[in-house]
């Protein structure tokens, strides 16, 4: 109950056989010549051709390079947390260890944005990859550096090597980098790309294939968790669909389909864009009534009968935890929340127009500048209650009665 996509055919930077320092060359008077705008000694690969384009369309300084500062450092540790790449990390690791381990090679992962989040290799690879600025939480977007693998995988969709000259930025020649975007299986959106790079001398047309090969095992591995997920959601969703005697379907929140009665099968439904517990259109199921699960929705073709709506009641527990129960039209579910997370639900309770990351901040820790912790501690909130919970600023969904007891 997965997307699943065609890859495009990873692309080495030369063939089997073919002489590195020849091609290099090569690489360097075509380089030349592009940059100055004179007739190409050779075409370069499209896939690199394109990329020069997009760089010199961003205004990428081919001899400078983009902007060399990371992010900070608590920016930084809130896209890892975001970027649905963490759970990987162990796999990527272990199927690259051979090209990275005692070798001239580095391992990175980084977002969809470009941004790398990991590092992995001697500490003499990562000293060499720091006088390029190629650290944590720096960008590595074609928009920002120019071509090279995290940029161009990402930019292209497809796994790409990317050798010597290559590179739009004439400090990273030394270098050749190869690189395989990663996507979410639920949405086939991009979570990021993995990468290794090293010396120009270090190429081997096999190690497109071996880094595709892993980004495309760390999906199946997302799918696996995935398939767990509607699994779960299908054991809350179970006993309410029998009690409701009429037609439901329970999904994930992007519309895969965990458990279905007395509707016609299906994989998956388009849910609205600004789902919320409420009556709303539902593509090809025409109107509906939507009601929160753990990690997902109940979804109900509407009739005549009146609506009750959603009801929350949040209830202290001695341990200074909460009992949050989430009661329905069909039936009720319940969540055992941290005492971090009961005070933000209260909090959010007590203001039904809404509070912002920095007076949730203020609220919670006495500190306004804390607006990163609050911003994770509300994602992960929201994978729980779904459609509950809203933002900007954040807040109940419109007609949920919230009760503090």
């Amino acid at each position: 109950m997965t997307i699943t996509t065609g890859h495009p055919a990873p692309e080495p930077a030369l063939a089997t056989g073919e002489d590195p320092r020849a091609f290099a060359q090569v690489l360097h008077a075509v380089y030349d010549a592009a940059m100055a705008g004179e007739r190409l000694p050779a075409r370069p690969r499209s896939v690199i051709g394109q990329s020069w384009e997009r760089a010199a369309h961003a205004g990428v300084d081919p001899d400078r390079g983009g902007p060399s500062d990371p992010i900070a450092a608590a920016d930084l540790a809130e896209r890892r947390r975001s970027s649905g790449l963490a759970d990987l990390l162990d796999d990527l690791t272990h199927g690259l260890d051979a090209v990275v381990r005692d070798s001239p090679n580095i391992l990175v992962v980084a977002d969809a944005d470009g941004h790398v989040l990991w590092r992995a290799g001697t500490s003499a690879v990562r000293r060499r990859a720091d006088h390029l600025g190629f650290v944590e939480g720096a960008s590595w977007a074609e928009g920002a550096v120019g071509t090279n693998a995290i940029g161009t995988a990402l930019a292209s969709g497809r796994a790409v090597q990317v050798f010597s000259a290559e590179h739009f930025v004439r400090t990273h020649h030394a270098w050749t980098c190869t690189g395989a975007p990663i996507r979410d299986p639920r949405t086939g959106g991009l979570l990021g790309a993995v990468d290794v790079s090293g010396p120009a001398s270090s190429i081997h047309p096999a190690t497109v294939a071996l880094v595709d090969s892993v980004a495309r095992l760390a999906e199946a591995r997302l799918q696996i968790a995935h398939h767990d997920q509607l699994d779960m959601l299908r054991s809350v969703a179970a006993p309410i669909l029998a009690r409701a005697g009429r037609p439901a379907l329970a999904v994930d929140e992007f519309g895969w389909v965990a458990a279905v009665d007395r509707v016609p099968p299906r994989r998956r439904i388009v849910l609205p864009s600004d789902v919320a517990p409420d009556r709303m259109h539902v593509a090809d199921l025409g109107l509906c009534d939507l009601e929160p699960l753990p990690g997902g929705w109940l979804v109900r073709p509407a009739d005549v009968e009146s609506r009750t709506g959603t009801t929350v009641v949040i209830t202290d527990e001695p341990d200074g935890r909460a009992t949050v129960t989430v009661r329905t039209t069909d039936g009720e579910w319940t969540h055992r929340a941290t005492p971090r997370h009961r005070d933000l639900l209260a909090q959010l309770a007590v203001h039904p127009e809404g509070r912002s990351a920095t007076e949730l901040a203020s609220t919670i820790f006495g500190d306004p500048t804390r607006t990163v912790t609050v911003r994770a501690e509300m994602s992960r909130l929201r994978r729980t209650f779904g459609g509950l919970l809203t933002t900007g600023p954040y807040r109940f969904a419109r007609d949920v009665d919230v009760t503090v007891a």
